[in-house]
């Protein structure tokens, strides 16, 4: 209480303004109007704060599949192969960031069995170095990674390419190869039949559908090659990659190629952020119509206290003072909506891998069918500089509707407030 008594008198009469709804039976329409304002700020900010998680979750989610199959940076060389790859692996390694490194060959072919074909994109490595840069080995479902062994022809396949072609392991699989050979008949497509080893889910379909894997020898042998065609690295910290690329070709020997796993899914993470956008500024509409709640929720209160005012400014309180009463009054009320929704929010997003499950065992009901997702459950990620960000929005939105309804208060003229008193 000393405290609150110490404070100017526009924050008591702010503050008794705010609660004073609560306590007479001809304010509780204005009261109840503040209380929409209240839950609708609320809501605003806990629905935002709850969507950009999940998306965030998901973001999340997809990254981390992608990069258990694709590696954090490619280092190419421009002649087209890199026959010298163990002295660049020891080049990449003195960069402090690299914890990883593995030579590969890539190529697109296509996987025929009976009458399906199928397109894909066929990676040549070697299984005892691929553990360094990807995940792949512990995905494998059937078979062994291990297998693939210079000159065995084995190759493995994702869950789904396998299951289009109908093949399994000990199968059979022709793979055509773009490059043709010259023939009495004209250019025909070269042709290697493999045998499938192994079968792969890594969670995401456009690997699980589209990729396989055989020997690095092999792979070298179909694109007619005498060395890999460059090394994958893995880093520290898959966020440095473009610095870490940079700083890999400013230090490494030779006319070299970088790209790293950003630019290789570019389309993907700007339509991501575009949807995080959007989504960011629809939902503030909702906070916004709040806003409006809350103007026209201080309009009435201006009207209904205007003997109120007309005797404080008797008693020599100036303009200014009476327009902070009443942007105190409002910003309590968007601090309050916003406290609560960023509360009833934080609570939601950290606990959506137990709500979620509850509503669909209560509805019965499946929200993401594995099926179709390779997701089966709702992702979240908090991130705190989201909900400060949507927090400090929320109270800047409530402060400004509070401008038009505290300046019209200023504008009473006590004569005429008390004329009709």
């Amino acid at each position: 209480m000393s405290i609150i008594a110490k404070l100017p008198y526009e924050w008591l009469v702010g503050l008794r303004y705010t609660r004073a709804g609560k306590r007479s039976g001809r304010n509780s329409f204005i009261s109840f109007i503040s209380l929409i304002s209240v839950s609708g700020i609320a809501l605003g900010v806990a629905a935002l704060i709850v969507v950009l998680s999940v998306m965030n979750g998901f973001q999340k989610e997809v990254t981390d599949r992608m990069l258990s199959v694709l590696a954090h940076i490619e280092v190419f060389d421009a002649s087209g192969g890199m026959p010298n790859w163990e002295a660049a692996e020891k080049e990449a390694f003195q960069n402090p960031q690299v914890r990883g490194a593995a030579p590969f060959v890539e190529t697109q072919g296509l996987l025929l069995r009976d009458d399906v074909m199928r397109p894909a994109i066929v990676r040549g490595v070697l299984p005892e170095k691929e553990a360094a840069v990807s995940d792949i080995g512990r995905q494998v479902k059937h078979g062994s990674f291990a297998s693939l062994q210079p000159g065995t022809f084995n190759i493995m396949l994702g869950y789904a390419l396998a299951n289009s072609l109908g093949v399994g392991i000990g199968d059979k699989v022709t793979m055509l190869l773009a490059q043709g050979q010259a023939t009495p008949a004209g250019v025909l497509p070269r042709t290697r039949t493999f045998t499938v080893s192994a079968i792969f889910e890594a969670g995401h379909y456009e690997f699980d559908s589209g990729l396989a894997f055989i020997a690095l020898e092999d792979a070298e042998k179909l694109e007619r090659l005498t060395a890999p065609s460059g090394l994958r690295l893995r880093i520290a910290d898959m966020h440095q990659a473009p610095e870490v690329a940079l700083q890999l070709k400013k230090t490494m020997s030779g006319t070299l190629i970088m790209r790293d796993w950003s630019k290789l899914n570019a389309n993907w993470f700007a339509a991501v952020q575009t949807e995080k956008k959007m989504m960011f500024i629809i939902l503030t509409l909702i906070i916004a119509v709040a806003a409006f709640n809350l103007v026209s929720t201080l309009v009435m209160t201006v009207t209904e206290k205007q003997a109120d005012i007309a005797i404080l400014r008797t008693l020599g309180s100036s303009p200014r003072s009476i327009q902070k009463i009443f942007m105190i009054q409002g910003a309590l009320v968007g601090i309050m909506g916003t406290m609560l929704g960023v509360g009833f929010g934080v609570l939601v997003a950290l606990n959506v891998d137990v709500i979620v499950p509850f509503i669909e065992h209560l509805l019965g009901v499946q929200f993401l069918s594995k099926d179709i997702y390779f997701i089966s459950s709702v992702p979240s990620d908090l991130r705190w500089p989201d909900v400060f960000k949507i927090g400090g929005l929320a109270v800047i939105m409530a402060f400004l509707a509070t401008i038009y309804p505290s300046y019209s208060a200023s504008r009473v003229k006590p004569a005429e407030a008390l004329r009709y008193e």
